[in-house]
């Protein structure tokens, strides 16, 4: 279990996480909603520690990880694998070297950076590939992949750490809608199949209801609304994004029924 206690986040005078206390139970999917500035970032970058909390507490099976420092704090960011909006690739590596990447915290010294890795990693980074639909690419620069594609060779490069949890900070915001559904698939059958807690952010309401069990949404670095999609009222919309996204979310359901009525 991943357990968050009273944890803030300051940068000068601004307070980007606030008092956040949650409880993430090993092997769920949980989609964090809010609007830009929210804190919804902020709070994944304290939970893998590429930010210090200004106060609070984080916890992973009760041990404390908000206290590691050098080699246990490489291997919890290890076995808290990242997936970012920007992919973070080498576009001119061959995507195969980019997934052989996520096993540097297991593979040191001089023989990477010469793009010799052990066999065993390379068959594993294959079959990684293969599980995304992308080992026909392996040996394809990043540089020539759409979007979609790129992401998914992030996404197989953090499998290659062998995770425990998949931290995805706004995984679909650059992608068009196909593109988007086939990420967030991805991402919701690696929590199905192989019981790896994921942590996503998200901006689309929709996105988050479809394939997240549980939904967070932060406004103002404070969590206003934990539990299940359908419990998401109007009033608690308004109090996230704002008169005008629940508006035009009413518009999208009358018209669908619409459509349905004439089909």
């Amino acid at each position: 279990m991943l357990e968050i206690r009273s944890l803030s986040k300051k940068f000068g005078s601004n307070v980007a996480v606030d008092n956040v206390s949650l409880q993430i139970a090993a092997g769920s999917m949980v989609g964090i909603i809010g609007r830009s500035g929210a804190g919804k970032s902020t709070l994944l970058r304290l939970i893998n520690r590429l930010c210090e909390p200004s106060s609070g507490e984080i916890l992973w099976h009760g041990q404390p990880v908000s206290q590691l420092n050098g080699k246990a704090l490489g291997e919890w960011r290890a076995r808290c694998g990242m997936v970012f909006q920007q992919f973070n690739l080498s576009p001119r590596l061959d995507v195969l070297t980019n997934v052989l990447t996520g096993s540097l915290n297991r593979n040191r010294g001089l023989a990477p950076l010469f793009k010799m890795f052990p066999p065993a990693e390379r068959a594993r980074a294959i079959m990684e590939l293969h599980a995304l639909d992308m080992a026909d690419a392996a040996l394809q620069r990043c540089a020539t992949l759409s979007g979609g594609q790129q992401q998914r060779v992030a996404i197989a490069r953090t499998l290659m750490q062998t995770p425990d949890i998949i931290l995805a900070d706004e995984p679909i915001a650059s992608l068009d809608p196909a593109n988007a559904q086939t990420v967030m698939e991805t991402l919701a059958q690696i929590n199905r199949d192989r019981k790896i807690t994921v942590l996503v952010n998200l901006h689309a309401l929709d996105v988050a209801r479809r394939y997240c069990p549980r939904i967070i949404a932060m406004a103002a670095g404070r969590v206003v609304f934990d539990g299940p999609p359908d419990a998401l009222k109007s009033c608690v919309i308004d109090q996230i994004y704002g008169r005008h996204v629940i508006e035009a979310h009413d518009h999208d359901q009358r018209s669908a029924r619409m459509l349905e009525a004439v089909a």
